[in-house]
């Protein structure tokens, strides 16, 4: 199957087989694909947590407006964007630049100069408002790697984000719940898998200039 291929069979799942798991495998595929997506400044302003408990998944349905997908997926995958950009972070992340591709880690000073430098102009809210940005470049990868690995998704954001996030156990003074995605396989029952997929026609889509 080639990605066209993958990406028409994709369609967001209203309800899923529960009695089909995700192989460990094919999740762990995925999740290589949201780390390796692109990312500003390399920052990765973001953590995926990967809901697979049973017990979890029951205490989250009530947190979403439509149960169907979440009390039926496999995984839930959720993205959490951070608020802040903390010196330790940048700090951190430098120190990983260095292990990983064998530098000293004054030959960086000119880069995290222009980071750090970057980071001080914006107000929490654009801080934050970037990291979701970035949150969604994640979100199309893992959607993407699914279809190509033949695990149906559907992408959420009808929740109730406070509920969420007390359940998970996030700190909200350093982080929020930016979007979450369901994995698992396709019902029978739901029957929009039969339905066309609806897109604007090429003309009205795209301009070449």
């Amino acid at each position: 199957m080639n990605y066209l291929e993958a990406l028409s069979r994709r369609y967001s799942v209203k309800k899923f087989n529960p009695d089909l798991k995700v192989p460990e495998s094919n999740l762990l595929n995925i999740l290589e694909s949201g780390k390796l997506a692109a990312s500003s400044l390399g920052l990765q302003p973001y953590r995926i947590l990967v809901v697979q408990s049973g017990d979890i998944t029951q205490k989250l349905i009530p947190a979403f407006y439509n149960p169907s997908q979440i009390s039926t997926c496999s995984h839930l995958i959720v993205i959490v964007s951070k608020k802040t950009i903390e010196d330790s972070y940048i700090e951190g992340y430098f120190r990983h630049i260095s292990e990983v591709r064998n530098l000293e880690i004054e030959k960086l000073d000119l880069f995290k100069n222009s980071i750090n430098q970057h980071i001080t102009q914006q107000t929490e809210d654009q801080l934050f408002g970037w990291a979701e940005k970035q949150s969604y470049i994640v979100l199309a990868n893992l959607m993407y790697a699914a279809a190509m690995e033949n695990i149906d998704s559907c992408p959420m954001e009808g929740f109730r984000q406070n509920l969420i996030e007390e359940i998970l156990e996030i700190d909200t003074d350093r982080e929020r719940v930016t979007v979450t995605l369901a994995l698992g396989y396709r019902s029978e029952e739901d029957h929009f898998q039969h339905m066309k997929k609806v897109r604007k026609p090429n003309e009205k889509l795209f301009k070449f200039i």
